[in-house]
């Protein structure tokens, strides 16, 4: 496999809304993203994924995009963004942009064409379909809630929309519109930006007619002519959104002689606290299901793709909060799955304020509560007699609110998000929880993302070393060593708060600890009593 830059960078994810506003109006803006970059350089990332930007209503909050060539008037402007590029390229980091082109805002000029006139030729990127007021041409869902289809009363004909109404899906059968997205791209991409994460993507191939929206026919025609068109002879990361990907599936999308992406987010570890098929029925983790899919990730990829790793983004809540412990042991435990992630195979991604351990924010009424998501999952499950108590139980474990409440920058007031009124509450543990208490703190969480970063930079076992989990362990500890060109590491994270044992010496003698949370100098002997949420590198002999 050829080498590229993006196998050995971290990338450090941004909700613009939530990280730093310069204005004082209570929204993140570019502006004060800029300000940050210095923030992002001492901790060390090579890319910056941008969640959306573009001009949009903001019923998804920007993942409905009205204009993809125009800058949302909240954010700033397209000077403030070229600037952003530039800054972020002279600490040498690269600008990710999120690319949402599996739908629309019912806002953008096509389809406010469309829906005027069905002779439009901007009626086909979209999907209609005829049908009655009480009858939906069939019975898909809405990921949102609620049928997938909209009626139209002017035309008397329904569109197609996987999320929100406001969200109509592009038809990407229509080769006029392929051309229009493939135009945008490469603007952007002579903008100078360095690639693309893709907002479900594993989408954009969807047959409605034949109830088929995931891994359409044609998905990887589309992602090969898109490659062709925009990205050949260009050296990007792009990372598509596939939530239905099993391994086989990503090897097509990742492996380098198809020409399609770069890599994919794949999500079978983030279902494994849900019960059935919707994320908002709960259960407990069980570790060996995790063990057993983040290994099969590991390995089953070879050298025919690439992995991307994550815990969190703007659409999960705080992985500290999910399955560590947020309160006795939150520093540990967010350093374990800093040292846990960031020395497994592929590209790492940090989303904003995992760095510094955040936490969920727990509400206690459905009126502070922002996503549309969320509030859709409500009414539905009010209409069919869940109680108050359940559907907060749900929503302060799974919504993504949690994942948005504004960066914790200092103690003042807001937490140095903004001077007005955020947008969304800030977490009531800021007081102790920001980025200057971190960055004053030698044994803050900030400073093991930093080194676990900085490894990757400095140790070619951490890009490209082979990896082997480690079986005869009690089920609450996750070892594995990566081994590249004779030199053996070995993980060690016990994902508990009791103590466990385990037998060190079975897999070779340990000659230097690489990185502890608890400060371990050494490993002097066989059997380690790990502490809670304990986790180790060693490098063996």
């Amino acid at each position: 496999m050829e080498k590229k830059w993006w196998q050995s960078i971290v990338v450090y994810q941004i909700y613009p809304r939530s990280f730093q506003d310069s204005n004082g109006d209570g929204i993140g803006d570019l502006p004060g993203i800029i300000r940050r970059l210095d923030y992002l350089q001492e901790l060390g990332v090579g890319a910056i994924w941008l969640s959306p930007v573009y001009q949009s209503p903001n019923d998804d909050n920007g993942y409905d995009i009205s204009d993809y060539l125009a800058i949302m008037e909240e954010f700033g402007t397209m000077t403030d963004m070229d600037i952003l590029i530039a800054e972020a390229k002279k600490r040498k980091i690269a600008i990710i942009m999120d690319l949402v082109v599996n739908h629309s805002s019912d806002e953008h000029q096509w389809f406010i064409e469309a829906k005027k006139d069905k002779n439009s030729p901007y009626r086909d990127y979209y999907i209609w379909r005829d049908g009655t007021p009480d009858k939906a041409p069939n019975d898909i869902g809405s990921i949102f809630g609620g049928s997938a289809w909209e009626y139209d009363e002017a035309s008397g004909q329904y569109y197609f929309h996987l999320f929100s109404k406001k969200q109509p899906d592009l038809n990407w059968e229509n080769e006029a519109l392929r051309q229009e997205v493939y135009r945008m791209m490469n603007t952007w991409l002579d903008k100078g930006i360095a690639g693309f994460r893709m907002d479900v993507i594993d989408l954009i191939g969807k047959v409605p007619d034949e109830n088929i929206t995931g891994n359409g026919p044609k998905l990887h025609d589309y992602l090969q002519e898109m490659h062709q068109k925009t990205l050949k002879g260009r050296d990007t990361l792009t990372v598509g959104e596939t939530w239905g990907a099993t391994t086989d599936v990503a090897k097509l999308y990742s492996n380098s002689k198809r020409q399609e992406l770069s890599m994919v987010f794949q999500f079978e570890h983030i279902g494994l606290d849900q019960e059935g098929y919707e994320k908002w029925d709960l259960k407990d983790l069980d570790l060996l299901e995790l063990k057993e899919v983040l290994s099969k990730w590991q390995t089953e990829l070879g050298n025919e793709g690439w992995n991307s790793l994550f815990w969190n983004n703007h659409d999960l809540p705080r992985i500290v909060s999910r399955w560590g412990n947020d309160q006795e042991y939150r520093v540990e435990s967010a350093k374990l799955f800093a040292i846990l992630l960031h020395s497994m195979k592929g590209t790492p991604y940090i989303y904003q304020g995992e760095e510094i351990g955040m936490t969920n924010c727990p509400v206690t009424d459905f009126s502070e509560i922002d996503d549309i998501e969320s509030r859709n999952m409500i009414q539905e499950r009010l209409a069919k007699g869940y109680t108050k108590e359940e559907i907060l139980t749900s929503i302060n474990a799974k919504g993504r609110d949690n994942a948005r409440t504004p960066m914790q920058w200092d103690d003042t007031e807001n937490a140095g998000f903004t001077t007005g009124n955020p947008w969304l509450h800030v977490n009531p543990n800021y007081k102790e929880i920001n980025v200057k208490a971190a960055l004053q703190d030698p044994n803050s969480v900030f400073y093991t993302y930093q080194k676990m970063i900085r490894l990757r930079k400095e140790y070619d076992v951490v890009v490209w070393g082979d990896y082997h989990l480690i079986q005869d362990v009690p089920i609450e500890v996750f070892a594995f060593t990566r081994t590249y060109q004779g030199e053996t590491w070995m993980t060690v994270a016990n994902i508990s708060d009791r103590l466990q044992e385990i037998d060190v010496c079975g897999y070779g003698e340990a000659a230097e600890v690489i990185i502890s949370n608890y400060n371990r100098p050494t490993i002097s002997t066989c059997c380690q009593v790990l502490e809670p949420y304990e986790a180790f590198i060693v490098k063996l002999a």
